[in-house]
């Protein structure tokens, strides 16, 4: 089969209005469904951060109250344990995208802090973008859209309907009004045609090859829309 490029945050923290580190990094389970859909279908996995550091998980995406109970958050975590792959990531800089069938950003609040202004990610996703192969992104992981800018200044994805985590979700999570700025707010800023769905409840948007999933309950519906395009 193919393989498939997971591009994640190198970061252990977002930083904060007030200057303030809070702790993140991914968000298991954005890894761990796409990751498992994906290799049960055959593929191989590539993972790729800023630099080639190994990614961080975000703690609290392994709590019990995120993951139906104490019961999935050791499943969540036993999953995470299994892909070696996070252990052994290649430099974002070095990625040649000739090698892989579709790319895929998982989310947590990382990606706001690094990816968001990182060229070498959005150069991966405008090449990708115009490649025409499946291009995923889900819940805060459309952060480093905002760093795919054209060399007139412009948004590459900006047109584009796209899912992403939302002002009202962040807000129900405590962390909108502390936050330097707010994903949806910024991508429509950009040009992007978020779209809206209920908090918390999987969104799931097709836009061409750009596959986009709105929280983190949107990471196997998305992983499944991905395989359908490389059936």
């Amino acid at each position: 089969m193919s393989k498939i490029l997971f591009v994640m945050t190198g970061v252990d923290h977002w930083t904060l209005a007030d200057g303030t580190k809070h702790p993140t990094g991914f968000w298991a389970e954005e890894a761990v469904a796409p990751f498992t859909a994906f290799k049960a279908a055959g593929h191989e996995i590539t993972v790729a951060t800023p630099g080639g550091v190994v990614p961080t998980v975000d703690r609290g995406s392994l709590a019990p109250e995120v993951n139906g109970g104490q019961e999935g958050a050791d499943e969540v975590a036993a999953a995470l344990a299994s892909l070696s792959e996070l252990q052994h990531p290649i430099p974002l800089e070095e990625v040649d995208l000739d090698a892989y069938a579709a790319v895929f950003y998982p989310g947590g609040h990382g990606p706001m802090e690094d990816l968001a202004v990182d060229p070498a990610s959005g150069r991966i996703l405008i090449d990708a973008l115009d490649s025409g192969k499946p291009l995923a992104v889900v819940c805060h992981g459309p952060a480093a859209l905002l760093a795919a800018t054209n060399a007139d200044g412009t948004n590459a994805f900006a047109g584009y309907r796209v899912a992403a985590f939302t002002n009202a979700e962040e807000t129900q999570a405590g962390l909108a009004g502390r936050a330097k700025w707010l994903l949806e707010t910024r991508l429509v800023e950009a040009g992007v045609d978020v779209q809206v769905g209920e908090p918390w409840v999987p969104n799931v948007v097709v836009d061409r090859n750009l596959v986009t999933g709105q929280n983190p309950a949107s990471s196997a519906p998305l992983a499944a829309e991905v395989l359908k395009k490389l059936a």
